[in-house]
């Protein structure tokens, strides 16, 4: 709808809705400028403490996607008036213990009265002009890796259902509470702020990104979140002008994701992903009708699509499973033909 109205044209804009990128950036100095998001969304876990870290840690990760360090947030909740107003304090105490993880100060927030409890954040964080990773710059040659295992949408819809497994409820919810912040310190060379305890004097300058290695040639990078696996990747090639090939035998899928599929137990933002990006796909014979379906899963905090030259690819996923990410390799990126998408 955005995208119909017209559109403001100010040069300080770097990053804005044209090419769905995972946030906003705007500049505010030469050497800095602000990332902005925001996310918010239904309980999919019944605890209140683990669904506000889920909102956290999914609010937080388009940050994490642009290649910037968040800093402050703003909490948006929705409430029933006659709920339990208990619940809603474990809600904001999850999401606060995800960011002060992150070294994001909470510093507000707005609610209303609500049939349906929602929860999220709007997310403010800064990046250099010059390092900003967003959809746009996919080389032909690239190596794509991928940061977490699909399939918290099933899963969750598993749960909704009374059919997940106490394994799988596990393994979705360590996948939905994992901040994309390690990743993103690896990728850019920025040691993160931690939690932080001092101020900023006045007239003092913030560094967004610390003392850059630029170790790794990443070219375009985005979060996997609602669209879904095939859904962003649509939307890097779109960008970027390339054609990728994924190996689907290489993506990491959460344990009972499989599972969920072959019970029935599908979001329908699956659907509604697979109607709208399959159109691009071609599929070469052999790959599994559930592993099909799972690369349209809708994730919530899902992992990060890096786009890498193919030279710093194994030297990049060996850094990042050094520090804790299990980062693999998915497919390539190659120059625009038909199928735009090809899974193998």
């Amino acid at each position: 709808m955005l995208g119909k109205l017209a559109r403001q044209k100010d040069p300080n804009v770097l990053v804005g809705f044209d090419h769905a990128d995972d946030a906003g950036v705007y500049q505010i100095a030469p050497d800095l400028a602000l990332v902005q998001t925001v996310d918010f969304f239904t309980p999919i876990v019944d605890d209140p403490y683990t669904f506000g870290q889920i909102a956290a840690t999914n609010s937080l990760s388009d940050v994490y996607a642009m290649g910037g360090m968040p800093l402050t947030s703003l909490a948006l909740v929705c409430f029933p008036e006659k709920a339990d107003l208990a619940i809603l304090e474990r809600i904001l105490a999850g999401g606060l213990s995800k960011m002060i993880e992150a070294g994001c100060t909470v510093i507000g927030g707005h609610s209303i009265r609500d049939e349906e409890t929602k929860f999220g954040y709007s997310v403010t964080g800064v990046v250099h002009p010059k390092k900003i990773l967003a959809n746009v710059g996919a080389q032909p040659g690239d190596s794509l890796l991928f940061t977490k295992a699909l399939g918290t949408g099933v899963i969750s819809t598993a749960i909704k259902q009374g059919k997940a497994e106490s394994a799988w409820i596990d393994a979705a919810v360590r996948s939905m509470t994992t901040l994309n912040q390690r990743a993103a310190e690896v990728i850019t060379g920025h040691a993160g702020p931690g939690p932080r305890t001092g101020q900023v004097e006045q007239g003092s300058t913030v560094d967004p990104r610390g003392v850059s290695k630029d170790e790794f040639a990443v070219n375009a990078m985005t979060d996997v979140t609602g669209f879904g696996l095939i859904g962003h990747a649509r939307e890097m090639v779109l960008a970027s002008d390339v054609s990728i090939t994924i190996s689907a035998g290489a993506v990491p899928l959460l344990e009972g994701a499989l599972e969920c599929v072959r019970a029935g137990c599908l979001p329908g933002g699956l659907k509604n992903n697979r109607d709208f990006a399959e159109c691009l796909v071609e599929y070469d014979q052999g790959v599994p009708a559930d592993v099909r379906a799972l690369l349209f899963d809708p994730q919530t905090a899902g992992g990060l699509l890096i786009s890498v030259a193919a030279g710093h690819s194994t030297r990049l996923t060996e850094a990042l499973n050094a520090a804790g990410v299990p980062a693999v390799k998915i497919g390539d990126v190659s120059a625009r033909a038909k199928p735009l998408i090809r899974v193998k």
